[in-house]
């Protein structure tokens, strides 16, 4: 982006903020679904629930399950989030803002980017609140600061990939329950992942799933990172679908915007 793109997509990005923290309760929201999981999981499911410490699902021996089940807990996190900025572009669409936007001198790009860094911003602090009911709950881990360094890295570029899927959905929805609603199935995906069981529990053809969508690599990844151990090729599988999946959805959001504001 050009210095005028990014001056103008740093005053819309601080209005959306504005918007946000004049209500906060969508952060809380964000972040009140994914501590229930993990609460249910620890206290109520996880006694019975055998992770296979110490083989290829990124544990050591003795790991207890909210080590192993904070890496998922935290993309449901995200994709719990990201509905809201599909809400909050819809909306501002109905309002005509965009079409205000349109007659002054802003850069195009940046009515986007403003929604997106919005939305990497408020689910970075629903993330550090879940992390801090993790540690409440007995997470601990002694992964060195590069490696949580990495995690973040991660983690940012899941937000930033799944925020663009969230604009087409925004720009391309009728209604208020069609902005949010694409994001049901992205929640679901790391209930089918090694997310909160090893894929090897699984019936064979729900484990090949498993083991072939974008989630179980990152999840793997993030708790290996956690938990001191190699990551592997994971790391890479992980890399590849998340750049993918941000170019193709960057891509899309682009054209879809143009095709609506020709």
């Amino acid at each position: 982006m050009t210095t005028h793109a990014l001056g103008d997509t740093g005053i819309l990005t601080g209005r959306s903020l504005r918007h946000i923290l004049r209500s906060p309760d969508t952060i809380l929201t964000t972040a009140v679904t994914p501590v229930a999981l993990m609460l249910l999981f620890v206290f109520v499911l996880g006694g019975a629930i055998d992770t296979g410490a110490g083989t290829a699902s990124g544990t050591s021996p003795g790991t207890s399950y909210v080590d192993y089940l904070l890496p998922g807990i935290l993309l449901v996190t995200i994709a719990s989030g990201i509905a809201y900025t599909s809400y909050r572009l819809f909306l501002d669409l109905q309002g005509g803002i965009f079409e205000r936007f349109q007659s002054m001198p802003v850069a195009r790009s940046s009515v986007l980017w403003a929604h997106v860094l919005t939305s990497l911003a408020a689910n970075l602090v629903s993330i550090a609140i879940v992390t801090g009911v993790a540690l409440l709950l007995g997470f601990r881990s002694g992964a060195s600061v590069g490696a949580w360094l990495a995690v973040a890295g991660i983690l940012i570029l899941f937000t930033l990939a799944l925020t663009w899927v969230a604009v087409i959905a925004g720009l391309s929805a009728k209604s208020v329950d069609g902005a949010s609603a694409f994001s049901y199935p992205l929640i679901f995906l790391p209930f089918v992942s090694s997310a909160f069981v090893p894929t090897a529990s699984m019936p064979a053809p729900v484990a090949w799933f498993a083991e072939n969508q974008p989630v179980t690599s990152i999840v793997d990844t993030i708790r290996a990172l956690f938990a001191q151990q190699p990551v592997g090729g994971e790391i890479w599988v992980a890399l590849g679908w998340l750049g993918g999946i941000l170019v193709v959805a960057y891509a899309l959001a682009i054209v879809v915007y143009r095709r609506r504001f020709r």
